[in-house]
């Protein structure tokens, strides 16, 4: 068998790429996926046209590389996380809308569980910051709003799942109902070591018959239904976006970490076996497993990243493409003193802010689109930068490197202002694509595909080092100017008295 094949589930898009034995993706197919906005702060999708967007794209790819299922080892899947489905288990069909990951409509109910003594064990068990981020009180939110839902919940006749989860029950026509630790962790329901937690699903209300069941990130969990993809299929890798794009990227060991530059700006650090506690208010997450034993990863989550300038394009007409940001980014010495602030959906990590919206300030009768993009573009790197101090502080010494990938990742003119404002090298790979690469890396290990991490390892190529080259004087003026901008974001936003 010559390939492994990737589902990569995104915020925005559904991707299957090939892999073949030395790791090299042969080829990448997608599909757009559409996201609705139904009232301010709220965002949704329709589960059945995830589904939709990503077998076809799969089957695309397996057509135009004349792949049949008898030429692939094993798939694996990674997802955009969080997102939560749920569905009738006997028709299949979503009950509600899928509730995605920016979705800010539990805010308020977060806000008050986390005031509330459950708040510290919530934290404590889960590493998370309670927050609507996660998937519970989106769960919680479909019981109380669909009618006669928690009723069918508590009678088994509901599942709940990310989106691995519901893939994987629509690929083996509802045969395996599972996730991995790594999309478990992040549901606010799993205590970090043990697993699902029945003090958990008592604070929020969720009858444990919905939830999967819990398997390993690297190892054969089934396989596909024959009449999706052309045959059966192994799947045996299963990862959350972020964590497999860690594992793409080679961080396997400790003290290695990532940035992924996609919708949101998302920065890990692996802690190997040691379960961490932050003091800088990141979370504590598990990292995709190699095998049987706990991995576990330091994680800062910035909401808005490439989703501003997908905003500039958009909604705002400021440009064509994302790829002409660059350019036009380039084309102005500096913003001229303007700042963007993109709290569309309030502020991640570090500030946890639900309530903030997005500013632009220091706009003045010569400001022109040029700034205003290029403030757009500097202000995913201010935001990284804010998650690396965070991080550097819990680990207690400084990163050598951030290892970059992600869609706007190939933008230069982001990663040297990266580099520079960061004052840390920032180092791209030959494939930036590293969460559909991670996804493959586990389903290959579990299949024997690959003989064990350290091939992996030896895979990982740099295509560009980007070295800092600005002062440290204008680096801190930048970076304070950068505070004071979210300062105002925070303190415009916040409820009267």
């Amino acid at each position: 068998m010559a390939f492994i094949l990737s589902l990569d589930e995104g915020t925005t898009s559904a991707r299957a790429a090939l892999y073949d034995s030395e790791g090299r993706n042969i080829g990448m197919e997608s599909a757009p996926v559409t996201c609705f906005y139904p009232q301010p702060g709220w965002v949704e999708q329709d589960a059945n046209q995830v589904w939709q967007a990503q077998i076809e794209s799969a089957r695309r790819l397996m057509e135009r590389h004349r792949a049949g299922a008898s030429d692939i080892a094993a798939l694996g899947i990674t997802n955009q996380r969080e997102t939560t489905v749920v569905w009738d288990r006997r028709t299949g069909e979503p009950v509600a809308p899928a509730i995605v990951w920016q979705c800010r409509r539990t805010a308020d109910f977060c806000a008050e569980l986390a005031r509330s003594a459950a708040g510290a064990e919530i934290t404590r068990k889960t590493g998370l910051v309670i927050d609507a981020y996660f998937s519970a009180s989106k769960i919680r939110w479909i019981l109380d709003h669909v009618p006669g839902a928690m009723a069918r919940a508590r009678d088994g006749e509901l599942l709940f799942g990310n989106i691995d989860t519901w893939l994987i029950w629509k690929l083996t026509d509802g045969a395996l109902h599972i996730t991995d630790p790594s999309n478990a962790s992040r549901t606010m329901l799993m205590d970090l070591e043990s697993g699902w937690d029945d003090d958990l699903l008592r604070i929020f209300d969720i009858p444990r018959a919905m939830l999967p069941r819990i398997v390993s990130s690297s190892g054969v969990a089934g396989s596909s239904a024959a009449q999706h993809l052309g045959g059966e299929i192994p799947i045996a890798g299963i990862a959350g976006d972020q964590q497999a794009a860690l594992a793409g990227q080679a961080c396997f060991r400790p003290g290695l970490s990532k940035n992924t530059y996609g919708t949101g700006c998302f920065a890990l650090l692996h802690t190997g076996s040691h379960r961490p506690v932050s003091r800088n208010r990141l979370l504590a997450t598990r990292a995709a497993e190699t095998d049987r034993a706990p991995q576990f990863a330091i994680e800062g989550s910035v909401f808005i990243a490439g989703a501003a300038v997908q905003w500039l394009r958009d909604q705002v007409g400021l440009i064509r493409s994302a790829a002409e940001s660059e350019d036009i980014a380039a084309s102005v010495p500096s913003t001229g003193g303007v700042y963007f602030v993109p709290a569309f959906v309030g502020l991640g990590a570090p500030h946890w802010d639900p309530t903030a919206r997005g500013i632009l300030t220091g706009i003045e009768r010569s400001t022109g689109r040029a700034h205003i993009v290029r403030a757009a573009l500097e202000s995913i790197a201010y935001q990284t930068r804010e998650l690396v101090e965070c991080m550097e502080a819990d680990a207690g010494e400084p990163l050598r490197e951030l290892r970059v990938d992600g869609g706007a990742a190939v933008n230069n003119f982001l990663m040297q202002f990266q580099a520079d404002i960061l004052g840390r090298p920032i180092v791209r790979p030959v494939d930036v694509e590293t969460t559909a690469l991670g996804a493959a890396y586990l389903a290959g290990l579990a299949t024997g595909f690959w003989k064990n991490v350290e091939e992996l390892e030896s895979f990982w190529r740099a295509e560009r080092r980007f070295e800092p080259e600005m002062s440290d004087r204008v680096r801190e003026d930048l970076y304070n100017g950068w505070h004071s901008a979210v300062a105002r974001c925070r303190a415009g936003s916040a409820p009267s008295a």
